[in-house]
């Protein structure tokens, strides 16, 4: 009996980019053509924002200092992480429904770039998750949100925006190639949606219990939205600077980004090998 083996040749450059161009494109086109996830991504944000200035932002006004314009001021950055969290969700089960279709053996069988395959999952997963920010930025502006901030702020924290979501797309990805089914990645990738809860996305880390406080204050999703905050309203939350707390959400996103990356290709490579 033989068994499909994939063939490597020496490409050029070009080639192994065109590649990857098609990987992507697939990846975006099953996005479009599953409208019930792509509906549910696109509502999701505008949901969330609505539920939490109309109808929790009333009784957070009061124990969170926002500027004195109001909860939207504080809620944003921290509904853009919960977006993305919810985002990578979709890309694990993206992963996992390849792995376990037959479709990547049948790509093993013809004269690709391995790493296109994920590389496609990976940039679509990006291009999802920033469609999701530009809603929760433009809800946002549309309920009152006001960020006080320069262009090079606003570079600042969209250069942040994209390194989180390009590290947890590859850490969703990893989840995906780890189980078996995508019901399974779809379970697997539950923290990432539950952990901005215990960060201070919604409320301040002092507001919270002493047994939740440190937990709020050491994590990473924490100093990510700290980083925008600060960035877009000129002050965080936690009392730290800006600067401290972008470098600190840097070391997080870069840490993920290679220990996920470097995990994933070999868990791509175990997992497509011949057997």
């Amino acid at each position: 009996m033989s068994t499909a083996t994939y063939h490597a040749p020496a490409y050029r450059p070009a080639y192994t980019l065109s590649d990857t161009g098609v990987m992507i494109a697939r990846s975006l086109r099953r996005s479009v053509r599953d409208p019930e996830a792509f509906i549910t991504a696109l509502a999701l944000p505008v949901i969330l924002m609505l539920l939490f200035v109309y109808v929790f932002g009333g009784a957070f006004n009061a124990g969170v200092k926002a500027g004195g314009a109001g909860y939207v001021n504080y809620v944003v950055p921290g509904l853009i992480v919960l977006c993305a969290g919810f985002g990578a969700g979709t890309t694990a089960v993206a992963v996992a429904t390849d792995m376990s279709s037959g479709i990547v053996d049948r790509f093993r069988s013809m004269p690709i770039a391995a790493w296109s395959v994920l590389a496609g999952q990976i940039v679509a997963s990006v291009a999802r998750n920033l469609l999701a920010t530009a809603l929760v930025i433009a809800v946002g502006l549309g309920v009152g949100w006001r960020p006080a901030a320069g262009p090079a702020q606003w570079l600042g924290a969209i250069a942040m925006i994209v390194g989180f979501i390009l590290a947890l797309s590859w850490l969703a990805a990893c989840f995906g190639l780890l189980v078996g089914s995508p019901e399974a990645a779809n379970g697997a990738t539950f923290a990432l949606m539950f952990i901005p809860y215990l960060s201070t996305a919604f409320v301040p880390a002092a507001s919270m219990t002493r047994v939740l406080r440190p937990i709020a204050a050491n994590q990473p999703f924490t100093p990510v939205i700290e980083t925008m905050r600060g960035l877009w309203m000129g002050h965080t939350s936690t009392g730290a600077s800006v600067g401290h707390e972008a470098w600190l959400a840097a070391a997080y996103c870069a840490a993920i980004l290679v220990v996920a990356a470097t995990a994933g290709n070999w868990l791509f490579r175990h997992r497509t090998a011949a057997h």
